[in-house]
């Protein structure tokens, strides 16, 4: 049973994956590598976080989505400008749309206690198509992001950034601010800043699901800012923290955030992967 694996045996199978995935190139389609898997009835839907290829045109983005064989992305502003004019980032969106990817979300967005600019922060992520936006807000702007929550009918997830972080260091932190909220208002647990506040990832999960929306997934090799590594090489127990999204019945994108080597990421991404998917076909052994 998937419970009794060891990490050597993940490892074992895991590895198996990634070399057939190295020898994969812009073919590959989502059909070929679905990005929604799981065990049994349950599925954790695969996707990729648009910051992994910040360096990247949109176009070139699309592209490694489909070489990762995913279609569920969120969008960073640098593929979605927010300074763009309306008609533009709607145009955009509808070309995203186009290419066969799902907009899970945007962000994140730093978000000040200034009700005119989260205003405009809702009405782009209305013209993007985002039906949430992940968030760093000031806690004293979180009644009006409220009020916009309700007025635009946009879910928020606030994005924890760990130890450096003075607001949302960690998850917990931010669910108490928002547990007693409109429901749609929740959070984007991201692993490895979670991981770096000695806080495991899959308890905060379990502990926050009634308000998890979106997660951003990356490995790290210590709990020092910027060592992340490739996912499956670090410290980051991803067999645990998988079954524990499958027993709570995560429903939203499990997205990979992947900050190393900018200016050629797909690589390490697709290693990544195909590690993610095989965690995901031992808990269905």
């Amino acid at each position: 049973m998937a419970k009794d694996l060891s990490r050597r045996d993940f490892v074992g199978i895991t590895a198996a994956a990634t070399a057939a995935w190295a020898v994969c190139d812009s073919t590959v389609t989502a059909h070929q590598a679905p990005s929604r898997a799981g065990a049994g009835g349950g599925r954790l839907n695969l996707g990729v976080a648009s910051y992994s290829m910040r360096e990247l045109s949109l176009d070139k983005a699309l592209e490694g989505a489909k070489t990762l064989g995913v279609t569920s992305m969120t969008f960073k502003d640098v593929h979605l400008p927010r300074t763009d004019p309306p008609e533009v980032t709607r145009a955009l969106s509808a070309k995203i749309k186009a290419a066969g990817i799902h907009i899970a979300g945007g962000g994140t967005i730093t978000l000040p206690n200034d009700p005119a600019q989260i205003k405009k922060d809702f009405e782009y992520a209305k013209n993007a198509g985002f039906p949430l936006i992940f968030i760093s807000p000031d806690p004293a702007a979180l009644d009006t992001i409220e009020q916009m929550v309700k007025t635009y009918d946009i879910k928020v997830a606030i994005h924890n950034h760990g130890p450096e972080d003075k607001w949302w260091p960690r998850p917990q932190d931010a669910y108490a601010a928002i547990k007693s909220r409109d429901r749609r208002m929740g959070l984007c647990i991201d692993v490895g800043h979670t991981t770096r506040t000695n806080t495991n990832p899959a308890q905060a999960c379990r502990e926050c699901r009634d308000r998890l929306y979106d997660m951003h997934v990356k490995d790290l090799k210590s709990t020092e800012l910027h060592s992340d590594t490739e996912v499956g090489r670090g410290i980051i127990n991803f067999p645990e923290l998988f079954r524990t999204l499958l027993d709570i019945g995560y429903q939203g994108q499990v997205g990979l955030e992947y900050e190393i080597n900018a200016k050629n990421p797909i690589p390490g991404m697709i290693e990544s992967m195909a590690y993610m998917r095989g965690v995901l076909a031992a808990l269905a052994t």
